[in-house]
């Protein structure tokens, strides 16, 4: 692939190979488009989700609360606002929220909505070919013996770098199936071992994750009564995700967020291969319209959707073909090569990328946990990183009463010790900041004195 006929062509490529932080402004962002999905899959998706509630309910407690229910808590944020502000030397007009994804039940992570979903729709699919359930039936009855040991019959594989095999091997291990998880280099030992907890057959590879892939949809082929959930191209993983534009929509009037024309609400998702935020943007702009803005977010040396976006070359173009290593502390993130839906189908919904450099997400981590005391993973920091870089690109918005809506993809289920050393980490980064300022402050005292 010859960059130098793809830097003409785009120049910010060359800010990319950089590792520079960049933000890359969609030209196509709300032209009309033929998409692939529509309104009604999503709601044909929030139907199933309600089916399944009373099993939900019954085979995950913490769920009973909410009859059921996966969802997370939208938090203001009004202490990390300042702080926010005081870290980027800039007042920020509007409000500043986090959608706590990290806080959904059973996985602890935005994973949960397609992870899930795609498990529940399998399931279902089973439970129909084989014994006499129907879609009116009290779903409660799935978590019986008969069932659990007809869903043994069957297996689900997945590659993953780490959250969508908690919320997938969580999920398909209590139905009873054969689960295997296919993971790269980069998922943290602790998911590991919490799968494995939960009777799930963890396969390590030493290779990045878009290697891993094809390897786990190899596996998966060789059984007929296998599903293969696909983090690539994924139809049902893409929808769980979408539900997201009718439950966010429900919060914001609850909690008396205004949107309109004079009220944008700009909604700032981690991105790695583009699925999940992908799914959930797809649901803001379906449900939500013109007045919601999603941004997506990735680290310098793993902008996979920003590039394939960008040369509209999508899942055909990898990151090492620009010579990045693909190599980041957010492992979520740790994706070279985008998802063949996500290009496609936010082509015309995305307003635009902005990357990041790994260390401003344990700051803004450690800041998240001083000022609201929420615990994030490093990758659910990332949307604080974007804020400033996307009002400055877009006066127009930046001009307005914005609600900004950092999405939280992960961490609930973090380890006490990875908190600990996240949050530490986080610190230091802060000490060196801080005297560095002091540091320029004297030396601007003593030149001018």
């Amino acid at each position: 692939m010859d960059t130098t006929v793809m830097i003409e062509e785009h120049p910010q490529i060359k800010e990319l190979m950089a590792k520079r932080p960049i933000v890359w402004q969609n030209p196509d962002y709300g032209k009309r488009a033929d998409l692939p999905l529509t309104r009604a899959d999503i709601f044909d998706a929030v139907a199933r989700w309600e089916r399944f509630a009373p099993f939900l309910a019954v085979a995950f407690p913490e769920t009973a609360a909410m009859n059921g229910i996966i969802e997370s808590p939208l938090l203001p944020l009004e202490q990390m606002k300042p702080a926010w502000e005081a870290l980027n030397h800039q007042s920020l007009a509007g409000q500043l929220y986090l959608k706590a994804d990290s806080q959904l039940p059973i996985s602890g992570s935005i994973k949960s909505r397609g992870g899930i979903y795609e498990v529940l729709k399998f399931a279902e699919q089973v439970a129909m070919a084989h014994t006499d359930l129907t879609y009116m039936d009290d779903y409660s009855v799935l978590a019986t013996a008969k069932y659990h040991e007809l869903f043994a019959q069957y297996g689900v594989i997945v590659a993953s770098t780490g959250n969508l095999a908690l919320s997938v091997g969580i999920m398909a291990a209590t139905f009873g199936f054969k689960t295997t998880v296919y993971m790269s280099h980069d998922a943290r030992q602790w998911k590991k071992d919490k799968l494995r907890a939960n009777g799930v057959t963890v396969e390590e590879l030493n290779t990045d994750f878009s290697s891993v892939i094809p390897v786990a949809r190899a596996a998966a082929a060789k059984d007929d009564h296998t599903h293969f959930v696909d983090d690539e191209g994924s139809r049902d993983l893409f929808l769980g995700y979408a539900v997201a534009g009718v439950r966010l929509q429900h919060q914001l009037k609850v909690q008396g967020i205004k949107m309109d024309a004079a009220h944008p609400v700009v909604v700032y998702l981690p991105a790695g291969v583009g699925g999940s935020p992908s799914g959930v943007a797809f649901g803001l702009k379906m449900i939500m319209g013109a007045n919601i803005y999603p941004v997506f977010c990735e680290p310098t040396h793993v902008p996979s959707v920003t590039l394939g976006m960008m040369t509209k070359l999508n899942e055909k173009i990898a990151v090492q073909d620009i010579g990045l290593d693909g190599l980041t502390a957010a492992d979520g993130l740790a994706v070279s090569r985008p998802s063949r839906l996500a290009g496609k189908v936010m082509q015309t919904l995305l307003l635009g990328t902005a990357t990041f450099e790994d260390d401003d997400l344990y700051r803004y981590l450690t800041k998240l946990v001083d000022t609201e005391d929420v615990m994030v993973e490093p990758s659910a920091a990332a949307g604080f990183t974007a804020i400033a870089p996307i009002m400055a690109q877009f006066p127009t918005l930046a001009g307005k009463d914005v609600t900004h809506i950092v999405w939280a993809t992960g961490g609930d289920m973090m380890p006490e010790s990875e908190r600990q050393l996240d949050y530490e980490l986080g610190q230091k980064l802060l000490t060196k900041i801080t005297i560095v300022k002091t540091l320029l402050t004297l030396i601007s005292v003593l030149i001018f004195n």
